[in-house]
């Protein structure tokens, strides 16, 4: 077993196969959601799409070294349990973790739409975040050897 999902999902021939897989568990995400804040997530999620042909694609490319590297100290002490599960018991600082990359890249960007749609959906990011852990993990899980 790997001990770092960055080693994994980094791995050149494994990256392109983990971003398709990331970027899968965020439309699945997404389509979850309901009632008022789901419809605001969903909108926000359109117009970051219609910022360019493969924006969440290229954004979730470019950031995966961040994310994996975020990753790595909670993969290092799941023991035998499920990845998701893992995650999912320590919700807020796994949800902080992954929130630290999204915002230093949202305060650096040039692209000022994006960091506009980021900005508005940013106050509930963490439940949104804490919701998908499980999830995420499972996918996370799949991907590292």
């Amino acid at each position: 077993m790997s001990t770092a999902v960055s080693d994994a999902l980094l791995e050149p021939t494994r990256r392109p196969v983990a971003v398709a897989t990331l970027t899968d568990v965020i439309d699945a995400e997404v389509s979850d959601k309901s009632g008022f804040g789901g419809t605001a997530v969903k909108a926000g999620y359109a117009a970051a799409k219609k910022l360019g042909g493969n924006f969440v694609t290229s954004a979730t490319d470019r950031l995966l070294p961040q994310f994996a590297g975020a990753l790595d100290p909670f993969w290092a002490t799941k023991g035998e349990q499920p990845f998701g599960a893992h995650l999912a018991a320590q919700p807020d600082a796994a949800a902080d973790a992954l929130l630290a990359v999204t915002d230093a890249k949202a305060a650096s960007t040039s692209h000022t739409s994006a960091a506009k749609v980021y900005g508005s959906l940013r106050g509930k990011a963490k439940e949104h975040v804490v919701a998908a852990l499980p999830r995420l993990g499972a996918a996370v899980e799949r991907l590292v050897p």
